[in-house]
Parts: structure tokens; sequence; C-alpha cells
């Protein structure tokens, strides 16, 4: 299962971000063979997660976003007993651990806002070990290298991609791939 998320991580540079039940409809027919899960609530989150999965994509939730779900342990637990999904995002250092040892793929994700925001990186990593670290906002290339060289765990990077030249400079910088809500950039 790793091995295959890791090899869609490879093969996708553009990850499709759903945050609409009109946007997933629309990333059901894209390229990426990964979707990130960004709404849903807990009566209609498996119904979504299955809409992905009957596409053939894998589906990623995060754990954060699904109205109805606490950021508690027993969350991951109900991610990967009542739905198909192959994984999931979160903020939360604690869940993405959990996650980790019931086999779902993990992808903790970062708000870089400042300095203390890019240290605190390298300290959750020696803690906590996701498959896959997203870093938000993208378009920081320098602040994007410097990162990518802390660890070897490959790192996504979203928020404010809109153009084709943004996804470039990403992966330029050392993104293994970029997530995105725009439609325009999931079918460059």
């Amino acid at each position: 299962m790793k091995k295959e998320y890791r090899e869609a991580i490879e093969d996708s540079p553009v990850i499709a971000a759903v945050n609409s039940f009109e946007s997933l409809e629309c990333a059901l027919t894209c390229e990426s063979r990964i979707i990130f899960i960004l709404f849903g609530d807990i009566c209609n989150i498996p119904d979504i997660v299955a809409k992905v999965k009957k596409a053939g994509k894998l589906a990623m939730v995060h754990l954060d976003l699904i109205t109805g779900l606490a950021p508690k342990e027993i969350a991951v637990d109900y991610i990967k007993q009542r739905t198909d999904a192959d994984g999931i995002i979160s903020t939360k250092p604690a869940l993405i651990k959990y996650a980790g040892k019931l086999s779902l793929f993990t992808v903790l994700r970062f708000f870089v806002i400042d300095s203390l925001a890019l240290s605190n990186i390298e300290k959750q990593l020696q803690n906590v070990k996701p498959d896959v670290i997203e870093v938000l906002p993208a378009l920081m290339p320098r602040v994007l290298t410097r990162i990518c060289s802390m660890n070897h765990i490959p790192v996504i990077t979203g928020g404010l991609i809109s153009e084709k030249e943004d996804v470039i400079s990403m992966l330029s910088a050392g993104a293994a791939c970029v997530s995105s809500t725009s439609q325009n950039v999931w079918f460059l």
C-alpha cells in the first residue's frame, strides 16, 4: 500500500485537492492518481471516499476538515473502519503517528508562517514519522529547498498554486509534487 502511494506521488506532479462535490466530480477525470479530500462530514465522507476509489484513485482524507470528527485517535479509527481511505492528512502530529500505526498513509501538514514554524518542522519530524509532509503556503522556493534538505521524507507543497509556472517553480525547488484546488492546474 505505501509503495503504491509513493509511486503515485512520483507519477503525479499535481495532486487534485477537492473542497466541494463539484470539484470532486472534476477531479475524478484528471490524471492525478491521488485525491486530497478537504471537505465532508461524518455522514458523507464514506460516500466521498467511495467515489474516489471507484475512479481508481487513492483517497487521502484531511481529518482536520471533516465536520463532526474531533482531533482524537477515535477519528482516525473512524476513517480506517468506516471508509476505504488510503490515508489521512492532518496538522496534528499525534494523529499522524497513530494513523501510521494503523498502516494508513500519512501526510503531516505544516503552515510555514515564520522562522519559528520552520524550525518546528525539524523537531516534529524527529518525533513523528509521516510518510510525506505538506508545506503551505507554496510559492516560497528558497524556504522549500531548505525544508527538502532537512530530511529524506518527500515534500508536497500547496496553497496559492494556480499556474503552470507555480508548479514548475515548486518542483524545481525540490517538491515531490504539489497539491492544488485549482482545476486549471490539475489538467496541465
